[in-house]
């Protein structure tokens, strides 16, 4: 079963409003993202902010995806984000399995010793979240998780 993306945008004085509902899919991520990333980019986010902004999501979205929906390609996920001059928030819900342990990841990184070819292929999301990102949340209302964080953006304007 695949549903539209739906897509709302409002604009108020400078703030800057986007929500948007997608399939828990890999290729619906990658749409999303670019519908997001374009959107951002209309209201002048630079574009170094833009990749972090586009990593950090890709990561929250993705383990949604392969987490919280175990990769079924099926279920919701509902992406909701408010622009500030210098600060985006966002709050992404999905109906999924809760978090283990009831909270995000530490997002610490295991010691690296050895050769650059014995490195993992994963692991490094969270902590990259953890990085890129402030003011992490997350909670379990009933059936849905609610994850919320914040990003910093530059001033961009002259």
């Amino acid at each position: 079963m695949h549903r539209r993306a739906e897509q709302n945008l409002s604009v108020t004085q400078g703030q800057m409003s986007h929500r948007m509902a997608l399939n828990a899919s890999q290729k619906s991520v990658r749409k999303a993202l670019r519908a997001i990333k374009a959107q951002l980019d209309d209201h002048g986010v630079l574009p170094d902010d833009l990749a972090s902004i586009e990593l950090v999501l890709a990561e929250a979205l993705n383990n949604i995806v392969e987490h919280a929906y175990s990769g079924a390609d099926k279920g919701l996920i509902e992406v909701a984000l408010s622009m500030d001059v210098n600060e985006l928030a966002f709050q992404i819900t999905d109906r999924g399995l809760p978090m283990p342990n009831g909270e995000p990841p530490k997002g610490t990184l295991a010691p690296m010793t050895g050769d650059i070819s014995e490195l993992p292929e994963g692991g490094f999301g969270w902590f990259l979240i953890h990085e890129l990102a402030h003011d992490l949340a997350y909670v379990r209302h009933g059936s849905s998780n609610v994850f919320s964080f914040r990003m910093n953006t530059a001033d961009n304007t002259d």
